[in-house]
């Protein structure tokens, strides 16, 4: 049986010109979904609807790639074994302060977006700050205004509070795109499960993700991400649960600005070496794996991307 693969979290280059190639790597049969991150909290408004605009005309140029601007354009995508591409970004920032941009940014293809990364700003609290000032009103603005346009709201890299907040005042789906479980692996960027209820409780879907660093000391296992996924599906039930490799294509980029600014990272980054990414060749024996330990089809087939195709069903907007 062919089942769908959504991927709620990778990332290219975020340089105008980046090649798209590398997306092929998830060609696969039952086709895929790609989330690919457009910007994060170093992006303007400008610098992020030139990335879009770049990468939207590479996808349209790619054999293999389409872009998709509806849940429905996903099935059709998948369903003849091609990719589909929407966007994602990682902060506010790129809203420039103007919440008019965001329906810019959705007709631009961005699907996700996060309030912060990892630190403090008008929106909220971070991951990684020592002290939790939770959703602001600005931040609660941003929330109101998703809902609005049709872009999902993301607890990533987040504070718990902030994320928290957000599962409060949403009226759609609040995901955590690319998050893995606290309780499993006790890393500031993993989510308590408080988190993982509430985000529950919106109807949203948590995406484990394939980060060595997130998953246990620095181990991009299929093994590591399954107790992960076991426990989440455990805590908040099979339609709650999913997954997104965050595979960096750009690792030089991510080394240069861990080299540039090794204030913004602290030791639980730094503390195992080298990072290490779940390559998509691993992501795409996760099926096998979870079928080798006994799923049935039905919950794979949800875990792999029937979820998050859900969470775009009740909130894009066509």
């Amino acid at each position: 049986m062919a089942l769908l693969l959504w991927d709620q979290h990778t990332c290219l280059p975020l340089q105008a010109g980046a090649e798209v190639d590398p997306l092929a790597r998830y060609q696969r049969r039952g086709g895929a979904l790609l989330s690919v991150n457009a910007g994060y909290s170093p992006h303007g408004f400008d610098d992020t609807v030139a990335l879009l605009h770049h990468f939207r005309g590479a996808v349209q140029a790619h054999p293999g790639l389409e872009l998709a601007a509806t849940a429905e354009d996903v099935e059709t995508i998948a369903g003849v074994d091609r990719t589909a591409v929407v966007f994602d970004l990682e902060d506010s920032r790129p809203v420039d302060d103007d919440l008019d941009n965001l329906a810019v940014l959705a007709e631009l293809g961005v699907r996700t977006l996060l309030p912060t990364y990892n630190h403090a700003n008008r929106a909220g609290s971070g991951c990684l700050d020592t002290q939790d000032g939770g959703l602001t009103s600005w931040g609660r603005s941003i929330v109101a205004e998703l809902n609005n346009v049709g872009i999902v709201p993301d607890g990533s890299h987040c504070s718990a509070r902030t994320g928290l907040g957000m599962c409060e005042v949403s009226t759609g789906p609040v995901i955590y795109s690319h998050s893995c479980m606290r309780s499993v692996w006790d890393h500031p960027r993993n989510i308590t499960d408080e988190q993982a209820r509430a985000c529950a409780a919106t109807g949203g879907v948590i995406g484990i993700t394939g980060v060595g660093i997130f998953l246990g000391p620095n181990t991009p296992t299929l093994e590591a991400m399954t107790r992960h996924l076991e426990y989440a599906v455990d805590l908040v039930g099979i339609d709650h649960v999913g997954i997104s490799s965050d595979y960096s294509f750009d690792y030089a980029d991510f080394v240069e600005e861990f080299t540039r600014n090794p204030h913004l990272f602290d030791d639980s980054y730094t503390r195992w070496g080298t990072i290490q990414w779940m390559p998509p060749e691993t992501l795409l024996m996760l099926a096998d794996h979870l079928g080798r330990r006994g799923w049935r089809t039905d919950d794979i087939a949800a875990v792999l991307g029937r979820n998050f195709l859900r969470v775009a069903e009740r909130a894009w907007r066509n």
